[in-house]
């Protein structure tokens, strides 16, 4: 869905007040933050909300700005493990997630990582997953030799589907071969199991016979975990297989960057679901 940049506005509007409200009570609820291209790409011609990267520099802030708020950044399995377990944590978890598979991942993100002491979760859309290199919406991606070594120094790796199509098109059949493809395909490759998912695309969160078809298609899958692009922060009593995320990209600036983190986005969840519940019934009438 196409945001106009009214949402930024409106969240650092809110974001002082959400501030305030949110200190005590914030370890129940985890952002779990989507990035794409860690590079300095200029993106031209890309409306802001779907620009793909963040400039190296604005990430290394945006990672100082959660050491200095108190989170400590985790991958997507562990946010959840976590938050599931108790809703009184003591601290502040703050889930890294990059869709894609790109290579700047590793020649520019987990640097920073590593820095801070952090870590993440990459899904990846194994298709284009290989030796040798090949790319992805004209961005190298990672290879299978790169992902082993990666995972050896604690980078989490989830499925993003094998070949990256708009699930909301295929038939059950088609739906369920993308994701059991691409997780056989991982374990095979990392020798261990793969249980968390990520959906390509706007996620069709309106159109409640697809969701009911694709949670069904991730639990005979072998997934226990998925996220997508449902806006908002997670909590413990959301469902583990619709987890929201906050879409970053290089328009977070670090005013932004935090009103996200403490809830001000969170409105946008609604917004996003009236808007995409009256498409639908507009194409239903016509």
């Amino acid at each position: 869905m196409r945001l106009p940049r009214f949402d930024r506005i409106l969240s650092l509007c809110l974001a002082s007040s959400v501030n305030r409200r949110s200190k005590t009570g914030r370890n129940r609820f985890v952002p779990i933050l989507m990035y794409h291209s860690i590079s300095d790409d200029p993106e031209t011609g890309v409306s802001p909300y779907y620009r793909l990267a963040t400039p190296p520099s604005l990430f290394r802030q945006h990672l100082k700005i959660l050491q200095q708020e108190g989170f400590r950044g985790v991958n997507l399995e562990e946010a959840v493990t976590s938050l599931s377990s108790s809703e009184s944590r003591p601290e502040n978890l703050a889930a890294i997630t990059f869709d894609d598979g790109f290579r700047d991942f590793q020649l520019n993100a987990w640097p920073a990582l590593q820095e801070a002491r952090f870590t993440a979760s990459v899904f990846l859309p194994t298709a284009f997953i290989a030796e040798p290199r090949r790319s992805f919406v004209g961005r190298e991606c990672l290879t299978w030799p790169e992902i082993s070594a990666l995972r050896a120094q604690g980078v989490h790796f989830g499925s993003h589907t094998h070949s990256h199509p708009k699930l909301v098109s295929l038939t059950a059949d088609g739906l369920r071969d993308e994701l059991r493809q691409s997780r056989c395909e991982l374990e095979g490759h990392l020798q261990e199991p793969v249980t968390t998912f990520c959906h390509p695309y706007a996620f069709p969160s309106a159109d409640t016979t697809y969701v009911k078809r694709y949670r069904q298609a991730l639990a005979e899958s072998g997934y226990s975990i998925a996220t997508g692009t449902i806006l908002g922060r997670y909590h413990a009593t959301t469902d583990p297989l619709l987890i929201p995320r906050l879409p970053i990209n290089g328009m977070d600036d670090p005013g932004f960057f935090r009103a996200k983190l403490f809830g001000a986005y969170d409105w946008t969840a609604g917004a996003q679901s009236l808007v995409k519940r009256a498409r639908r019934l507009l194409r239903r009438a016509a």
